[in-house]
């Protein structure tokens, strides 16, 4: 009887192991899951596994040369590397298609209001009637800033840039919410939903009386109040235009509407430059303001949001259409760039910019036809008609229209970077909302491969030659030309024994 309890439990063991063999088989990746690798170094072979069309950059540490150095990627740029796993928009560049949270862009800029966008992109999900009506109220009564703020806005200079502005004030929002403060409070401070709220609503609501105020100051006019009774764009243009003599003052419904689409247009973009910024600030667990302030600075860039007045910029130096075919030339041989057409992602037509170009005709049909349109409309079309940008698949994007709009409202070339920021708002207060959530949102931290010196003697600097050819001349500010010249003349006559020290 013993025997049989034994060999009952034998058959149990064998048909158990068994059963666990089959469920780590169907567990295992197949071989059409994973990438075979061979590294001839050392001859051994190493099986990665690919998961949602990637490989996990760690894995690569696995393979290691016969010193036992490790083997990693090197990308400068990220043009190839995954930093995370997000749900909040799709691009697929070759088709032309932007997506937020599943919806296309091109039904969001027909039906959806921004704070609808916003709360779409935040969120996750369209919200209700009831939803979007607390919500919007909930903006609307964060739609002023701290009145700290106004001794930082009066000290600038009346020639500041509006987005240099924009980035020190929102890095000195977070001095006047200490208790919101990671670095005061501890690391877990925005680990609770409602706290997180609390700071969406308010700087989603205080964005565009900053940027206004911005618009204010660089103009030499008084700062307006926001209106709550507004809508979200209406109050910002209310708050860019009223003068004090105005009486019941609302901007007009179609330019309302008009940068409303902008703004819904330019509400989130995936993990570009700005946005990665913020998600790299966020990662070290520095507070939300000043995490935003990077991400600003990162938009300020002519490669980046500042691309729509580099266009107009350029524009401007073409002046005629006669000059289009020289300028066009002068791009081929590398002279000149090329501003608004080509993208990171898009390798066909930006699906924003066939929206924005809709829009400006829009415009234009109220403010009157900005001349520097005609000189676009025929970039436009000898660049899509030349084998050398169809090649290329150079088309235009979302900023060379944008900024043809914009400078039809009368909006200074300065300031439209800073119509960029307010919008993008929304997308980065999303990426850093789910960075919060993300399990992996270890602290950034990407490798070099270090080709400089190793290990030198300190040598005393009565001993070293002169080995570094370094240019250290500098162009002098033209203020300083008068003052220059006075220290030179004293200088020369000091050599001379003509003037004494």
């Amino acid at each position: 009887m013993h025997r049989l309890s034994l060999l009952g439990n034998q058959f149990e063991s064998a048909l158990e192991n068994q059963q666990l063999t089959q469920q780590a088989a169907a567990a295992a990746p197949s071989k059409k899951d994973s990438l075979s690798v061979v590294d001839n170094r050392t001859g051994k072979s190493y099986e990665l596994l690919i998961k949602d069309g990637a490989i996990n950059a760690t894995d690569l540490a696995k393979i290691k040369d016969a010193q036992g150095e490790v083997t990693r990627s090197y990308d400068p740029a990220y043009m190839n590397t995954v930093a995370c796993i997000s749900k909040i928009s799709y691009i697929d560049g070759d088709k032309g298609v932007l997506e937020y949270r599943g919806y296309p862009i091109e039904q969001l800029a027909e039906h959806s209001t921004f704070l609808e966008t916003a709360f779409l992109v935040i969120f996750g999900e369209l919200p209700n009637a009831q939803q979007l009506k607390k919500f919007s109220k909930k903006v609307m009564t964060n739609s002023t800033y701290h009145d700290g703020l106004d001794k930082f806005i009066k000290a600038f200079r009346h020639d500041s840039h509006p987005m240099g502005m924009m980035s020190t004030l929102m890095a000195a929002m977070s001095t006047f919410y200490p208790e919101a403060n990671p670095a005061y409070v501890g690391a877990n401070i925005y680990k609770g939903k409602q706290e997180r709220n609390k700071h969406i609503y308010r700087i989603l609501g205080a964005a565009p009386t900053i940027a206004a105020a911005c618009y204010r100051h660089r103009i030499g006019l008084p700062l307006n109040h926001a209106n709550q009774d507004l809508g979200y764009v209406e109050n910002f243009l209310y708050m860019m235009d009223k003068h004090i003599t105005d009486d019941d003052y609302k901007p007009h419904p179609k330019i309302t509407r008009a940068l409303e689409i902008l703004f819904i247009l330019h509400a989130e973009h995936e993990l570009n430059c700005s946005t990665a910024a913020i998600r790299h600030m966020a990662s070290s667990q520095s507070d939300v303001y000043t995490s935003l302030a990077g991400a600003v600075t990162a938009l300020y860039g002519p490669r980046h949001g500042g691309a729509n007045e580099a266009v107009l910029r350029m524009l401007e130096q073409i002046g005629s259409k006669d000059k289009i075919p020289q300028f066009i030339e002068d791009v081929k041989n590398k002279k000149k760039m090329l501003m608004g057409f080509g993208h990171r992602v898009y390798r066909s037509y930006d699906p924003r910019a066939t929206i924005v170009k809709r829009t400006a005709e829009e415009v234009f049909s109220l403010v009157g036809k900005e001349p520097l349109v005609e000189i676009a409309m025929e970039l436009e079309k000898i660049a899509l008609t030349d084998e050398y940008f169809i090649k290329r698949k150079l088309y235009p994007n979302v900023d060379f229209y944008s900024g043809v709009i914009y400078k039809a409202l009368g909006i200074p070339t300065e300031f439209f970077t800073v119509l960029f920021a307010v919008p993008r708002i929304a997308g980065w207060l999303a990426h850093w909302t789910e960075f919060l959530d993300d399990p992996e949102n270890k602290i950034v931290r990407p490798r070099q491969i270090y080709k400089g010196y190793r290990t030198r003697d300190y040598v005393p600097i009565e001993k070293r030659e002169r080995t570094a050819d370094y240019d250290l001349k500098y162009v002098i500010d033209p203020y300083d030309l008068r003052r220059e010249a006075a220290l030179d003349y004293q200088k020369e006559q000091r050599k001379s024994g003509g003037v004494k020290k």
